[in-house]
């Protein structure tokens, strides 16, 4: 059968299906043709690092820091998760789903042009519809990019990458980021007449 006559054939059963349900089933399509055509031939081992304090996102290849991006990270009432996750979707041109709201592709999708999903169910890698908030903690817990340094990452980025979002600054930050560390010191105060004092 000749590939036209195929996407014909398939563009006729879903007009027959419910616009939302058709809408699900494309998005699905396009996530499976993206990450087929795209990660078969990686080779290199990959890594996003974003640091919540510095507001930055790192891309690592084979430990080498790639490029590093400002993002916008979780406000206080809705911080961003951390700990290590894995990258299971990326979309182009995402429709935006919330309960009782559906935001097509557009310049009013605060998704943006790009979606990078990870497998902590709701939050991922995406562009904004509020640009002024890149750099400040203003997420619902999403991390958030310029359009053009979400699409430069987009097309590095393939499923099963590892992205590490950290709380806190540590070494590894602070070699990527030029980040502070801030050390606890802990002393012992000897208190005169306290019992066990000097």
């Amino acid at each position: 059968m000749e590939a036209g006559a195929e996407i014909g054939r398939t563009k006729q059963a879903l007009s027959a299906l419910p616009p939302l349900v058709a809408m699900l089933l494309a998005a699905v399509a396009q996530v499976v043709a993206q990450d087929t055509s795209a990660g078969a031939t990686a080779t290199h081992t990959r890594r996003i690092i974003v640091s919540v304090p510095d507001r930055k996102l790192a891309l690592v290849e084979d430990g080498r820091v790639l490029r590093v991006y400002r993002v916008a990270v979780g406000a206080p009432v809705s911080p961003s998760p951390t700990g290590e996750f894995k990258v299971v979707s990326r979309l182009s041109n995402p429709t935006y789903y919330h309960p009782g709201v559906v935001i097509p592709p557009g310049k009013n999708n605060p998704l943006g042009t790009r979606w990078i999903g990870l497998d902590r169910r709701g939050y991922g890698i995406h562009g904004t519809d509020e640009s002024r908030s890149i750099g400040k903690a203003a997420s619902h817990g999403c991390i958030r990019m310029a359009k053009a340094d979400l699409e430069q990452l987009f097309d590095e980025v393939r499923v099963g990458d590892v992205v590490e979002i950290h709380a806190h600054a540590d070494a590894e930050t602070a070699a990527i980021f030029g980040s502070r560390v801030h050390r606890t010191i802990t002393a012992q105060v000897a208190v005169p007449g306290a019992a066990g004092g000097m």
